[in-house]
């Protein structure tokens, strides 16, 4: 099957970015090429408005310079978007016709409305929120949504970003505590002319590269563990301790902070001053970090035109059927392994083994799809790269720390290698919760012991449990002495997650 491209220009008041992506067989976009170039067009515009002469001549150079590279791809669509710094200008039919003439993008420009939307569809397509506000605040304009049950409710444009509010409050590139004072009365104002926003106690959602800045930042800090920048959480602790740390910078140091952007350097204090007073005003429960935004939430309106509703039915299904994709797992022998895996789980939380709840069964479940898919790479190193894969792989709708169980889980092989992979997150969780999520691993590759020849041997279970020790009844459709030589050599796992001897049965029907 030929490759399916698809390209988008974003013309921010910022910068100018090119991504181009690739349709993977799910149907899902996978970025392979992201070009930017900082354009600061919101500095050219006039007093009266007009985006100057040499502010359209740097538009011009910059789209020029992305046909070169849109060049060497067969593209099946491409789209080219422009947001504040053209729809605050005067003459921006004028520069549309002009970028058209001399380029071979049609450039549209989105309303206020439209670019807050398609930040919002972006953020409700690539998480498993399902309430919350999204900041989006770009270099002239800052978008602000709030959706509820994935539904937009309501939506607002500023008509002020990084680089504005920087040209507007600040003197020189770094701030006094004045003018930062100053900057933060004035977001206060304008976001309390927004009632719907007061004391929502839900997630604030940051898009954009400000607030992946000052995630990236945080993450060096805090010489996190995991890779990935997609739905990393942060709290107003965070945020403030990174706005007085930037603050105490000079700008030789600041342009070499870690995770910052050389180019954003000098705009990171009012974008970070946004998200602090942001979430004040929202009490928010948390800041949260989209990877998808503007560029995203277009193609999915254009993903989902033949389906009645732009939003995706479940995300994070979409995710794991992704996985599956593409290390190309055996579904029938999944679908089996779950089966075996449900039976013996509601036999354990009926009989009170194990303390299981119901939550267990869905991180048990999500775990089955994925179970030891590093064998795709090397048959013998399969657990560490099954980890590794899931650990630092972004799985939309997934938080860091679901992800992190989910590899812990799907890489189960024994206690040892559990020890390993758990180490440096030990932190992140109590005792108790290291020995449960040890005894799903050990749960779920018990199951997976039980077709080990992927013939659907043993087609049901049952469990008589005693005060220290059980029986689990197997029974068989077929010759069962592989399975049963795989389950005698895995039980010992669950022996030691549960402290109890477990005697197997294997019975043919």
């Amino acid at each position: 099957m030929a490759k399916e491209y698809y390209g988008i220009v974003d013309v921010g008041s910022n910068s100018v970015r090119l991504v181009i992506y690739l349709r993977e067989k799910g149907g899902r976009l996978r970025e392979v090429e992201n070009v930017k170039a900082v354009a600061r067009l919101s500095s050219y515009l006039t007093e009266d408005g007009t985006l100057s002469r040499d502010g359209i001549d740097k538009l011009l150079h910059t789209l020029s310079s992305f046909e070169e590279v849109l060049a060497t791809y067969v593209l099946e669509q491409t789209v080219c978007v422009a947001t504040a710094a053209i729809r605050q200008s005067v003459n921006q039919e004028e520069i549309a016709a002009e970028v058209s003439e001399k380029t071979c993008f049609d450039m549209r420009v989105l309303s206020e409305e439209e670019e807050a939307y398609y930040g919002y569809l972006a953020v409700v397509n690539s998480t498993s929120l399902t309430e919350g506000v999204t900041v989006d605040i770009g270099g002239g304009s800052t978008e602000i949504t709030y959706f509820k049950n994935r539904k937009l409710v309501h939506s607002h444009s500023f008509p002020f970003g990084a680089v504005t509010l920087k040209q507007r409050f600040f003197k020189d590139d770094l701030p006094t505590e004045k003018e930062l004072a100053s900057l933060r009365q004035f977001l206060k104002e304008n976001f309390r002319s927004l009632p719907w926003l007061n004391g929502r106690k839900v997630p604030l959602i940051g898009i954009g590269g400000g607030a992946r800045n000052v995630v990236q930042v945080d993450q060096n800090l805090k010489e996190y563990p995991l890779a990935g920048l997609h739905q990393y959480k942060m709290f107003d602790s965070d945020l403030s301790f990174i706005k007085n740390y930037l603050f105490t910078l000079p700008m030789k140091k600041m342009q070499k902070v870690e995770g910052l952007s050389k180019d954003r350097a000098d705009i990171i204090l009012p974008a970070v001053e946004v998200f602090h007073t942001l979430y004040e005003e929202v009490q928010a429960e948390g800041f949260i970090l989209s990877r998808k935004g503007l560029r995203d939430g277009v193609f999915f309106e254009q993903l989902t035109k033949g389906i009645g509703t732009s939003l995706f039915p479940s995300v994070l299904e979409e995710s794991i059927q992704e996985l599956i994709n593409d290390f190309e797992l055996d579904v029938r022998h999944i679908q089996h392994v779950q089966k075996l895996s449900k039976e013996l789980f509601s036999e354990f939380h009926a009989k009170g083994i194990g303390s299981l709840t119901s939550e267990d069964w869905i991180e048990l479940k999500r775990a089955g799809y994925v179970f030891n898919l590093g064998q795709y790479i090397d048959d013998e190193a399969s657990a560490q790269h099954t980890f590794y894969l899931l650990a630092n792989r972004t799985i939309d709708g997934l938080m860091h720390i679901d992800r992190l169980k989910l590899a812990l889980i799907a890489s189960f092989t024994n206690n040892t290698v559990f020890k390993q992979f758990i180490q440096p997150f030990k932190k992140w969780f109590l005792k108790e919760e290291r020995k449960h999520i040890r005894l799903l691993g050990a749960l779920l590759k018990f199951c997976y012991s039980l077709d080990s020849t992927r013939r659907g041997a043993v087609e049901t279970l049952k469990v008589e449990a005693g005060q220290e020790s059980m029986t689990i009844t197997l029974q068989c459709n077929k010759d069962y002495m592989p399975e049963q030589y795989q389950g005698e050599k895995q039980k010992k796992h669950l022996e030691k997650a549960l402290k109890r001897k477990i005697n197997l049965v294997f019975v043919q029907l």
